[in-house]
């Protein structure tokens, strides 16, 4: 009878994986380390799915590989996380959009669990992620700004066009006075 044999990588295919983690980490603006124990793929793929669409990732990285990637990274600090099963959250565009999608589906899924994250070099707990995505992401501080950067315009042409209105109003109640048929 034949034995059956986990294959285990190389020393060269460890050191490639360690280099890509870390290159994943540089790139992203906020790295979320969360508790998976209990999903079922279904909610494992749907997660990476909504984390996908706000512009991030979500990856189970073993805790010897991610202890090696975190290694001289801005996430250092991330290690201290690292016991049991965990998920990373990796937010490369809008750090707030990302952890709103993460709470929400933690609100969905009691079993997935918020440990702690990283954003430019502040560490978040779970209490501060949960505040970050509360926050109002990147779209809507823009609208905000475009919407406060066009109220002085739009209220300088209401002004500049008022005395024309007022001209037409005054001549048509001349008219008006003069001609009260027409």
């Amino acid at each position: 009878m034949a034995e059956a044999t986990a294959v285990r990588p190389s020393q060269p295919e460890k050191a490639a994986r360690v280099a890509e983690v870390r290159e994943k980490l540089k790139a992203a603006k906020v790295a979320i380390v969360t508790e998976y124990r209990g999903l079922t793929l279904t909610q494992m793929t749907r997660l990476r799915r909504a984390i996908r669409d706000a512009s991030g990732e979500y990856r189970v990285i073993k805790n010897t590989l991610a202890r090696r990637a975190l290694k001289d990274t801005a996430y250092g600090g991330l290690d201290r996380l690292l016991e049991g099963p965990n998920g990373w959250v990796l937010g490369y565009e809008d750090p707030v959009a990302v952890s709103k999608t993460l709470v929400k589906f933690v609100e969905e899924n009691e079993k997935l669990a918020i440990k702690g994250g990283l954003l430019e070099g502040e560490f978040l707990d779970q209490g501060k992620v949960k505040a970050l995505a509360q926050m109002p992401s990147r779209p809507e501080l823009q609208a905000k700004l475009l919407a406060l950067m066009q109220a002085p315009v739009v209220s300088l042409l209401r002004l500049a066009k008022e005395p024309a209105s007022r001209m037409v109003r005054l001549l048509e109640s001349v008219r008006k006075q003069k001609d009260p048929q027409g």
